[in-house]
Formats: structure tokens, C-alpha cells, sequence
């Protein structure tokens, strides 16, 4: 590499600057780049204007008037409710500890008051938005309306955001493992038995990862309630997933995997996983995606086991479990192809 052309002259600007910057390194900053106002366009774009869309609500009211007021709800501007007829108090409570819907109207037929029952525990500013909509529609046909909440967020989990945190900083933990994994020895594992050897890295660090996480959120800040067992397994499994991804992104793709997965997770996932805004608040495209991703998968569970007895936990277990299933096959099966074309070479 030298520093002087033929003749002991310094090399021109345009040398340095070719010498000081690789063409490879120009395309990883342009990637960064690309990146970057991904992240922000997926950020402000779920955040800039949220508004409330087919939020489920139950509605229990005498038989005469319940086609109609279902109907009546249902017709509002801009369709913030999905409304639904329930048979009585006790059905609509327990739909919502079930999160078949995320609030049910009382009405009382003798009085001018009904009751509106929300879950902060599923996002405070899901039972915020409800409260809003059906206290002006209730406003509307000269009524009031009394909120009571039969799930509501501990007293250290402000606004109910703990669980999202929590899943936050077990999906940072698991594709920085696999990253470090990759820098220490190379992206791409040489062989089979070095794949299986950086997966189980990975799981060891999952279970501690989930242990640590749940014990922080749990007893050591008191922000969540609910199981401590519960929350550990579902914190290994996300860690696991996200990590088991990103070590098959690296597979396909060499260093370049870690841009694609924080794209996935980080990019896409974290602002569609229901966090600040819970799903029913999300613009389409963020609200389509956000419960297939291990994020929003995350976030539903931990809010279940901490505030609905670990109910409507089956799909985001087995969305989870699909992502750390498909990452270590193609792991696998990138270091069995990278074996045979490459030989037993080490990476």
C-alpha cells in the first residue's frame, strides 16, 4: 500500500480519498444510509398521527335496543369501533381478560349513566382512545359514562409501556449475541458443527437473557406483575428468535445480515409491536405486520402473562417459535452449503 506515486510526489485528493475510503466501505455507509431514513420514515410514520380503527368493543344492553346501538356505534366517523353485541357484564369482563376485546359499554336501561369497562394493562392509550370515542358518542344521546378498569397497569409500569421495554431489550440482546458471534468469528460458520455451537451460545445466553430481564421487570423494579416463570420463557424465546434470525441473515448474507435483521426487528418491528400504540391505534401497514413479528409477538405475550392470567397467548408462541424454528434450519443449511463449496476453511 503506498503512500507516494512514481516520483516522490504526494498522491492527489482523489487518490486519498479512493485510498481512505474502499469501495466496499462506500457501500456499507450507503446501507447505513438506506437504514437510517428507514428507520425514521417506519417510526414517524406508525407515531405522527395516531387514531383510534375497529377497536373491539362488547356492548351490553337490553335486547331491544342492542342491534341498534351496535349499529349506532358501528357507524361513527372513521370507523374507530368494532362493536359487537354481549350477553351480559360478567361475558364482556371476562371477553376482555381473554383480549377478544379491548373494552365493553354497560348500558343501563333505568339510568342516564352506563359503564364503560377498559384494561390499561393492554396500553394506556388504547383505553384512553376508547374512553374518548364513547364518551362523545355517549355525549351525543345526552349520557354519561363511568370508566372502570378491570385490568389496570401496575403503579411502577407508566402508561403500561414496561412490557414492550422489556421485549425491547431482549430483542437488542439477542441480535447483538448473534453479532458478536459473527465480529469474534466470522459471519458465516465454516461448518455445521460450528453453526450448532454458535445456536447453542445463543440459547445459554437466551436463558440467562429472559431470567435477567424478568427479574428486572419483576421484583428488582416491581413495573410488571404475573408469572416470573411465565415472563422468563417468553423473554428466552424472543431472544432466541431474534437472535436464531439474525444468525441466518449473516448466513445468507454475510456481515451484511446484521443491517437486514435490525431492519426486521428494529426498523419494522419495534414501532408495529403495540407498544406505544397498541395495534387498533397503528396505521394499516404497521398494524398488518406488527403481530408477525417477534416485537409485537413479544409484547402481546408479556402484557398477557402480567395482566390477563396468560390468556390469547397460542399465536404470537407459535409466531415466535416459527422465527427461531426458520433461523436455525437456514443457519444449518447455510453451513452445509458453505461446506461444500468452500471445504472445511475456516471463516
Amino acid at each position: 500500500m503506498a503512500s507516494y506515486t512514481t516520483g516522490g510526489t504526494h498522491p492527489s485528493f482523489l487518490q486519498e480519498v479512493r485510498n481512505a475510503v474502499t469501495g466496499r466501505a462506500a457501500l456499507l455507509v450507503t446501507g447505513v444510509l438506506v437504514l437510517q431514513l428507514a428507520f425514521i420514515t417506519s417510526y414517524i410514520g406508525a407515531f405522527h398521527s395516531p387514531k383510534p380503527t375497529d377497536i373491539p368493543l362488547g356492548v351490553v344492553a337490553p335486547q331491544q335496543i342492542s342491534g341498534q346501538l351496535t349499529e349506532k356505534f358501528g357507524a361513527l366517523p372513521g370507523d374507530p369501533l368494532d362493536p359487537r353485541a354481549v350477553g351480559d357484564r360478567a361475558q364482556a369482563e371476562r371477553q376482555i381478560r381473554d383480549r377478544e376485546t379491548d373494552a365493553a359499554l354497560i348500558v343501563d336501561p333505568r339510568g342516564s349513566t352506563d359503564t364503560l369497562l377498559v384494561a390499561s394493562g393492554a396500553g394506556a392509550s388504547l383505553s384512553q382512545a376508547v374512553e374518548t370515542v364513547v364518551t362523545r358518542a355517549e355525549r351525543a344521546e345526552q349520557r354519561k359514562v363511568k370508566v372502570v378498569d378491570i385490568a389496570p397497569a401496575a403503579r411502577g409500569d407508566a402508561r403500561g409501556l414496561s412490557s414492550f421495554y422489556l421485549v425491547v431489550g431482549w430483542c437488542v440482546g439477542g441480535y447483538l449475541c448473534a453479532a458478536i458471534l459473527a465480529i469474534s468469528a466470522g459471519a458465516r460458520p465454516a461448518n455445521p458443527r460450528r453453526a450448532f455451537i454458535r445456536l447453542a451460545a445463543l440459547a445459554l445466553y437466551s436463558i440467562a437473557s429472559g431470567l435477567g430481564g424478568a427479574l428486572i421487570a419483576g421484583p428488582v423494579l416491581d413495573a410488571l406483575p404475573g408469572s416470573i416463570p411465565g415472563l422468563w420463557g417468553v423473554g428466552a424465546l424472543v431472544v432466541f428468535a431474534v437472535g436464531a434470525t439474525t444468525l441466518a441473515l449473516q448466513g445468507l448474507a454475510g456481515v451484511l445480515g446484521i443491517g437486514l435483521a435490525i431492519a426486521v426487528v428494529v426498523v419494522m418491528g419495534n414501532p408495529s409491536a403495540g407498544g406505544a400504540y397498541p395495534y387498533p391505534l397503528l396505521p394499516g401497514f404497521w398494524r398488518a405486520v406488527g403481530p408477525a413479528l417477534p416485537p409485537g409477538a413479544g409484547t402481546w405475550s408479556a402484557r398477557s402473562i402480567a395482566y390477563f392470567g396468560g390468556n390469547a397467548l397460542t399465536g404470537p408462541l407459535l409466531v415466535l417459535s416459527a422465527w427461531a424454528a426458520a433461523g436455525t434450519v437456514i443457519t444449518f443449511v447455510c453451513a452445509v452449503f458453505r461446506r461444500k463449496t468452500h471445504g472445511m476453511t475456516p471463516s
